[in-house]
């Protein structure tokens, strides 16, 4: 116990450090004016959508020169339904910039899955998951899809995929400051859902308990000024079962996670660059695989963050350091 708190005594104190720099001072910065339009947007996004199937390809002559690249290269790729599944209290209108970023990059059926916010216990909220995810497979024509969940919504998904069978119809899961470990930050709310989002609670062991053979791949995406996340390694996704990569972004806060640039930018990779197993079609981007293999690195660059060194190697429960 003692340890623990130690732990996350220490991991606070690195956070204030952090929101000190200059990164940090411009995270914070970003924080609030999103804050603010999302507080402007939310009311937009209080409304659920419907997955329409697609009945035939777009000219190729209509889409931008990245649209058309995705849909030359990988078709499927650009076909899959990707599924963006929101936090505690929040809607489909905090994944504002990454569905249009998403479309932008050539994938075609980006849908959201609003829960109620009074939700109360995340199995549940999982469980309706199942149903919708079944819903766009058959209104869709895919067997599986591609799922980013914020805050919560990771949670959620991850237990769709590991306890309820969702890893044969999940291809990747990408998480975006979700308290796999547990939060300290949960112990200030009251709900019984808080309960389920602190260190230890009966639900963090039941997922942490074996997964042979799960055949979703995970991104878990971390900051390390990610407000809600006590300590912020809370985010880091760490299973022997599960093949996943953990990626670190500096002076983010948590919700502008979905907004971030390079956040963006590796979920687009993740999900053009992989085939139906998993693993990395392209080389030179990072794999999500089930090897130990650590890129080499290089001394610090002038961000204060260590690059990689040549090609990009699959990797699981390592970071991959990245500039906010």
């Amino acid at each position: 116990m003692h340890e623990r708190m130690a732990r996350a005594t220490a991991g606070v104190r690195r956070s204030a450090r952090g929101l000190l720099s200059p990164s940090g001072v411009r995270g914070a910065a970003v924080e609030v004016a999103w804050g603010a339009a999302h507080a402007a947007l939310y009311p937009l996004g209080a409304l659920a959508e419907r997955a329409r199937p697609l009945a035939h390809l777009p000219e190729l002559h209509t889409l931008s020169p990245v649209q058309r690249g995705l849909v030359v290269a990988d078709v499927e790729a650009a076909g899959t339904p990707i599924l963006l599944v929101h936090g505690m209290v929040d809607n489909r209108s905090v994944f504002t910039v990454l569905r249009r970023g998403l479309r932008r990059r050539g994938f075609r059926r980006v849908l959201s899955f609003n829960y109620s916010p009074l939700t109360a216990d995340v199995r549940v909220a999982a469980t309706r998951l199942a149903g919708h995810v079944e819903a766009i497979c058959a209104e869709t024509g895919f067997e599986r899809l591609h799922v980013v969940g914020h805050s919560m919504g990771g949670l959620v998904a991850r237990y769709y995929v590991q306890r309820l069978g969702g890893d044969q119809r999940v291809h990747t899961l990408v998480t975006l400051g979700s308290p796999h470990g547990g939060t300290l930050a949960a112990r200030l709310l009251p709900r019984r859902l808080a309960g389920q989002l602190r260190p230890g609670s009966d639900l963090l062991r039941e997922l942490a308990s074996p997964a042979p053979g799960c055949r979703t791949r995970f991104l878990a995406v971390w900051s390390d000024l990610d407000q809600m996340m006590v300590p912020p390694t809370s985010a880091r996704l760490e299973h022997p079962d599960l093949a996943a990569r953990n990626l670190q972004v500096r002076g983010v806060g948590h919700m502008s996670l979905p907004i971030n640039r390079r956040a963006v930018h590796e979920i687009c990779l993740v999900l053009a660059h992989l085939d139906a197993n998993g693993t990395t079609v392209t080389a030179g981007v990072t794999g999500i695989g089930a090897g130990r293999r650590v890129a080499a690195r290089q001394p610090a660059g002038p961000a204060g963050l260590a690059e990689e060194a040549g090609p990009a190697v699959e990797m699981r429960g390592v970071d991959a350091p990245t500039a906010g």
